[in-house]
């Protein structure tokens, strides 16, 4: 059986399930450009209606941290955005729009016309980028015979979709997203159902993340190891000095980076 190698030891394992935004693909790059468009239209769609939405209000309704000029730079990664469903973010915006004077109706009609628009923006625009290393670590994982699965949070077509315009689909045996399981992270059932595709028992299986939901998901389902990337060294929170550690505290391993993992095949 192949073996993980990590700075904090060696694991012997038939599969990984990655998490997709901010695992395989940078979050800011998709998910950041996918925010801007849908707030900059929710906000300009309640303008109309005679409605403000408070710009100071901006990166605590999706969990985004933004510069000066309102555009997106980071995000929570335990906050809405990072670890919710798309029906999360879509009952989050409705939600809002009803505190501010929609009827619950007006509302949902609101954000999904939003919701359109900043699907057709991903369309067109499509940034995605793979994380660094991504593309060698996925190389000698099949050059291994390392089985390889996704577990997100988005939506499976999403999902599919994002993984084809950054080419890497083929990577992958099994792809699973949110619709397809009963719960969502942090609950094992993503973890429970790859792992019955692939063919393997999750104490054989490695989870790599950036929340902790990944990872409270990974000890849940039983599996063999939970990996927290961190993107930084001083990745953070909403408050941008927040510890890695405490971030993601369910992890068993923290890297920053694929060049920290490597496979060593055929270990006995």
């Amino acid at each position: 059986m192949p073996e993980l190698i990590t700075p904090q030891g060696n694991q012997s394992i038939s599969a990984i399930l990655f998490d997709k935004d901010g695992t395989l693909l940078q979050f800011v790059s998709l998910w950041g450009s996918w925010s801007e468009c849908f707030l900059g239209q929710f906000t300009r769609q309640l303008q109309q209606r005679g409605l403000e939405f408070p710009a100071q209000h901006r990166p605590s309704l999706l969990g985004t941290i933004h510069d000066a000029e309102g555009r997106i730079t980071d995000y929570d990664r335990n906050g809405p955005l990072a670890m919710g469903t798309m029906s999360d973010l879509y009952a989050i915006l409705c939600w809002q729009g009803y505190l501010l004077g929609l009827s619950w109706a007006e509302s949902m009609e609101l954000v999904d016309h939003c919701r359109r628009e900043a699907d057709a923006m991903l369309e067109r625009s499509r940034p995605v980028l793979p994380l660094p290393g991504l593309l060698r670590f996925l190389d000698d994982c099949a050059a291994s015979g390392i089985l390889l699965a996704v577990v997100t949070a988005d939506e499976t077509a999403a999902a599919e979709n994002h993984l084809r315009w950054l080419g890497i689909r083929d990577y992958f045996s099994v792809v699973i997203g949110t619709d397809q399981a009963e719960r969502g992270k942090p609950f094992p059932d993503m973890v429970l159902l790859a792992c019955t595709r692939l063919g393997v028992q999750p104490a054989a299986a490695a989870v790599i993340g950036d929340t902790n939901g990944d990872m409270r998901m990974s000890k849940t389902a039983g599996a063999a190891v939970a990996i927290g990337i961190t993107g930084e060294a001083d990745a953070a929170g909403v408050d941008g000095d927040a510890d890695v550690g405490v971030i993601l505290p369910d992890a068993d391993i923290l890297v920053q980076s694929y060049a920290e993992l490597s496979i060593r095949r055929n270990a006995r």
